[in-house]
C-alpha cells in the first residue's frame, strides 16, 4: 500500500475494527493536523517570538517549562476537543484531563519531544499513545494510563526535521508517513518497517560513563574495541539526545539506543517516562521486529506504578537488545568472554 495517503490507509486498516477502529482512525487524523500547525511554529525558529520563552513553571519532570512545550500541548489538547477521547494526559500535565466520559479511548502524550534542543536545529517531535479507557468502577481517569504498554491500541510519534514525518502503528507493523506539501497531506513512504537484526551503530551518551553500572560499561567497551575486540566487527556511534531522532534513525537503518539508570541523583530508575515515551516508542519498535527493555524486562511488560514514572529505556535490533539483557543478567555467559568457549561462543553475536 506504498504511496497511499494517511486518510486512505486508516480508512483501509481501521474498518475491520469496527466503532473503535473508526475513532482511534479520528484521533490520529485529529493529532497530525495539530502536528501541521507546529510543523509551522518549529520551522519559524528563533523568528517565533515563543521560541526562547521560558515559564516560570516546571514540567512533572522538574524541568522549566518552555512556552513552546505548553503551546503545543494546548494545541494537541484542542484539536482533541470532541474527539473520542475520554481522557487526555499530558508531560506537561500533572494529572489527567477528562474530555468525554462516554469515550472509549484515551490519549497519552508528549508534545514536544526534545525541546530542549530546538535552539540548535535539531529534530524534534511529537510522541503519542492511545489506550483503550477504562470504564468499571474501579477506574479514575489516572488508572486508565496505568495499563502495561501491551494494551496499547496505537502509537506513534511525528518528527519535525527535514521532513515531517509520522511513524504510526495500529498493532500490526509499522509504518512511516512523510508530509507531502505538493498534496498538502501524509503520505506512506514505507511499509513494514523491520529492524535489521544485527547493529552497526550504537547510540548512547558517552559522558556519563562514570556513572553507569558495570553491565552498560562492559557493553560499550566492547562496541568501542571495534574489529580487533571480542565482538569482532567495528561500531559507529551516535548521540542526538531527541528521542524521536534516534528512534526514526533506528527504524530505517537499524542499531540500538541506550538511556540506562545511572549513580547520579534522579537517574537511578532512569530518566525517560514510561507512559509518555518509552511505551509508544516501544510499541513501535517491537512491531518493527525490535525490541525494547529497560536494560532487562520488556518495557511492554511493565505495569507503571504511576502517571510520570521514569524507566531506563534500551531498544532497537532485537539480538542487540538481547545481548544488553545477557550483560545485566549474567555477563559470563557472553560466549567471547567465557574461557570454555573462547571464539566459538554460543552466543557470537
Amino acid at each position: 500500500m506504498s504511496g497511499a495517503t494517511l486518510e486512505a490507509y486508516l480508512v483501509s486498516c481501521m474498518a475491520e475494527r469496527g466503532e473503535t477502529g473508526r475513532d482511534i482512525a479520528v484521533i490520529i487524523q485529529r493529532l497530525a493536523m495539530a502536528a501541521l500547525e507546529i510543523r509551522k511554529l518549529v520551522g519559524q525558529g528563533a523568528l517565533n517570538d515563543t521560541f526562547h520563552g521560558l515559564r516560570e513553571s516546571s514540567n512533572t519532570d522538574g524541568d522549566i517549562q518552555r512556552e513552546l512545550d505548553v503551546i503545543c500541548d494546548d494545541l494537541f489538547l484542542s484539536c482533541l476537543q470532541g474527539a473520542p477521547v475520554a481522557y487526555y494526559a499530558s508531560e506537561e500535565l500533572e494529572n489527567p484531563i477528562l474530555l468525554d466520559p462516554a469515550a472509549r479511548l484515551a490519549v497519552a502524550i508528549d508534545p514536544l519531544d526534545g525541546s530542549s534542543n530546538i535552539d540548535t536545529n535539531v529534530s524534534i517531535g511529537t510522541i503519542f499513545s492511545i489506550l483503550p479507557a477504562l470504564k468499571n468502577a474501579e477506574a479514575d481517569a489516572t488508572a486508565t494510563f496505568l495499563q502495561p504498554g501491551h494494551r496499547q491500541l496505537a502509537a506513534g510519534f511525528f518528527i519535525y526535521g527535514p521532513q515531517t514525518a509520522l511513524v504510526l502503528s495500529l498493532g500490526k507493523g509499522t509504518e512511516i508517513f512523510i508530509f507531502s506539501s505538493r498534496l498538502g497531506c501524509f503520505v506512506q513512504a514505507y511499509t513494514s518497517v523491520a529492524i535489521p537484526d544485527r547493529a552497526h551503530e550504537f547510540a548512547i551518551n558517552t559522558s556519563n560513563y562514570r556513572h553507569w553500572d558495570e553491565a552498560i560499561r562492559l557493553y560499550v567497551d566492547d562496541c568501542l574495541a571495534g574489529a580487533e575486540g571480542p565482538r569482532e566487527r567495528d561500531f559507529n556511534m551516535r548521540w542526538n539526545a531527541s528521542l524521536v531522532t534516534e528512534a526514526y534513525r533506528i527504524l530505517v537503518r537499524g542499531g540500538i539506543f541506550l538511556y540506562p539508570s545511572d549513580s547520579r541523583r534522579g537517574y537511578s530508575q532512569g530518566r525517560l517516562r514510561l507512559v509518555y515515551e518509552a511505551n509508544p516508542i516501544a510499541f513501535l519498535i517491537e512491531n518493527a521486529s525490535g525490541a525494547a527493555t529497560d536494560s532487562v524486562t520488556r518495557i511492554l511488560d511493565l505495569e507503571p506504578e504511576s502517571l510520570h514514572q521514569r524507566v531506563p529505556l534500551v531498544f532497537g535490533s532485537r539480538r542487540e537488545v538481547t545481548r544488553v539483557a545477557r550483560y545485566h543478567v549474567d555477563p559470563a555467559m557472553i560466549g567471547e568472554r567465557a574461557p570454555l568457549f573462547g571464539k566459538r561462543g554460543l552466543f557470537r553475536a
